[in-house]
């Protein structure tokens, strides 16, 4: 998917002058110098899983990472105790780990499942991402 890049701040995105705050992408080594120890380990274990599936766009803003395949389909946001990852599907998943009420947007589910750690990456946070990485790339 052709993905446009914002001749201002220079974050791509999946629609043409998609509106959104105007502030260039950070690096990753400048990201993680301000936050939480937990939050690396869980981004990498993501990311791993998510590059294993096909190339993936990484940017780092001041709120949390977000994970691009002509939209926006995962973002980790870190917060005191762990990492929030929210994760964009066609259907609503129902699991004890769903954190926070489901919200839709038409026919894009957002869902919310807090890691503490890389081993809570596991095999049904890795199907969910696969799932919402394929669905982006179509």
């Amino acid at each position: 998917m052709t993905m446009w890049t914002c001749p201002e701040c220079g974050r791509r995105f999946g629609v043409v002058r998609q509106g959104h705050d105007c502030a260039p992408a950070l690096g990753i080594e400048e990201y993680f110098s301000t936050g939480p120890e937990h939050e690396r380990p869980v981004f990498e274990e993501v990311h791993a899983h998510l590059e294993s599936l096909g190339e993936v766009h990484v940017e780092p803003v001041s709120v949390g990472i977000f994970f691009k395949r002509g939209r926006t389909f995962a973002q980790l946001r870190p917060m005191t105790r762990w990492v929030a990852l929210s994760f964009v599907l066609s259907r609503t998943v129902t699991d004890r780990r769903i954190a926070r009420k489901v919200q839709s947007q038409g026919s894009r589910h957002h869902h919310v499942v807090n890691l503490r750690v890389p081993a809570d990456v596991d095999d049904r946070v890795r199907g969910w991402l696969s799932e919402a990485f394929d669905e982006a790339g179509r």
